[in-house]
This record gives C-alpha cells, structure tokens and sequence, in this order.
C-alpha cells in the first residue's frame, strides 16, 4: 500500500470508531484492522513516527504508545535499529516431525519460552488414553508459553511419561533436546488439528484478541518400537501461523 493511501485508510478508520476510545487505541486498532486484512503486507516497513504523527495529525507519544501495543502483540517487529516492521506469520511443516524450537531457528526465528508451570502428578483420563498409561502412573507435565523473536506464538501443554523423563527440571528449553539425551527422543506422530476462538485465558497468555482464532494441534509421538512417549496440546495464533503440508499422488 503507497504510504499517502495508508494515511487516507488510517484517518478513516480512526473517525469511525466510538468517540470514548483514547487515541493511541484508535490508531492500534486501525493498524491492525489493515494488517489483518492484508491491506499492509507482511513484512512491509511502517513509516518512521515522526512521520506518521504529522500526516495522521496526531503526537509521536501517541503513534508510539500504538506501535508498541502492535509489538506487544506481535503484529509488529523492530528491525534494523528504529525500523518497524509487519511480522511474517511462521510457517509451520505439518508433514516434519520437528520441535518448536527447531522450527523457529530454520526460518531465522530466536525460540524462546515463559514457563507457567513444571510438575509431576497423575495423568488426567484424555492424557492416560493417549499414551496407554493406567490412572495410577506417573507423568511429567510441561506448560509454557513459545515464543518467536520474544513474541507469544503458542501456548503448549506437553505430558511424558515418567519413565522416560523421570524430572521436569531435565527440560530447559526444548523438550526434544532432554528426550534425545536419555535416547528417548520421537521418531514418529500422529497429530490432529482443530479450530476455536481465544478464550479470556487463551488471549491473556497469548497477549491476542478475545475470540481471534486459535489453531490448536494435539500430537502424539511414538518410539520406534512404538511406544507412545508424548501427548502435546499447542494453541497456536492464528494470526501468526501458516500450516503447510505437501501432498502427492
């Protein structure tokens, strides 16, 4: 999009919305609108916020309070010193048996993640059906926030057995990494897909908008002598994902 017709399409959007909203809310939500939609391309460079306050008429305190609420929500990056660019959604194989970590560092991405919580317990009865544990067995269970270049992506619950991974304190950052030292590691899944909205907790952890769309993919991997030894549950952000998979006949 020329930069004279963001302007036009900001201002408009901006002079629609409910008097009450503050303006740095106006101008993210405008934004947004226009990312989300495509009408600013993925990976396009915003203009610079001193120029975008004298064409949108309004203070850099205020264009810089929405660009960083674009940030925080991972629709926007900085590169390249003050430059401010559209995010480029991930893409994610869905026909390569690859951890979260290594997808991000193939497609130049820094993994990260925010522990919410790391415990030994029981395995509920959906977690005990999928990896042909008895209700009584022992199990780790891993829940973390992903993140790509420090932005949430994905929220993901994982559960092993105990016998291959006798401690949660084994897992630092990537699950697969502590699997493959104790010769553990998933040589093949067998995943499902689904869609739902955000829910309030999902859009907290997330840091995305109540009832945005949430790709959410169960997995469960096996040895080679195939038994189950994971079953993970990731939400990820719809808006920050593109699912692949090649197909052949």
């Amino acid at each position: 999009m020329e930069r004279e017709q963001l302007f036009v399409e900001v201002l408009s959007r901006i002079g629609a919305y409910e008097p009450g909203i503050p303006l740095h809310k106006k101008l993210k939500m405008a934004l947004q609108e226009l990312i989300v939609s495509n009408r600013i391309r993925r990976g396009a460079t915003l203009p610079g916020e001193r120029t975008m306050a004298e064409a949108l008429s309004l203070s850099r305190v205020t264009v810089r309070k929405a660009i960083e609420l674009l940030i925080e929500d991972g629709h926007l990056r900085r590169r390249h010193g003050a430059k401010t660019e559209v995010s480029v959604p991930v893409e994610k194989s869905l026909s390569t048996l690859a951890s979260f970590s290594e997808d991000m560092i193939a497609r130049g991405l820094e993994p990260g993640c925010i522990w919410i919580s790391k415990e030994i317990g029981r395995p509920s009865p959906a977690e005990a059906m999928a990896l042909a544990l008895p209700p009584n067995a022992q199990i780790i269970r891993l829940k973390r926030i992903r993140t790509a270049d420090g932005n949430p992506a994905a929220y993901e619950t994982a559960v092993v057995p105990a016998r291959f991974l006798p401690s949660p304190d084994l897992v630092s950052n990537s699950l697969y990494e502590a699997l493959a030292k104790r010769n553990v590691l998933p040589q093949r899944a067998i995943q499902r897909l689904r869609s739902r909205p955000a829910s309030a907790q999902d859009s907290e952890l997330l840091k995305c908008t109540v009832g945005s769309p949430l790709i959410i993919i169960e997995r469960r991997c096996f040895l080679p002598d195939d038994q189950p030894v994971e079953f993970t549950e990731t939400r990820y952000r719809g808006d920050l994902y593109d699912f692949v998979t090649e197909l052949s006949r």
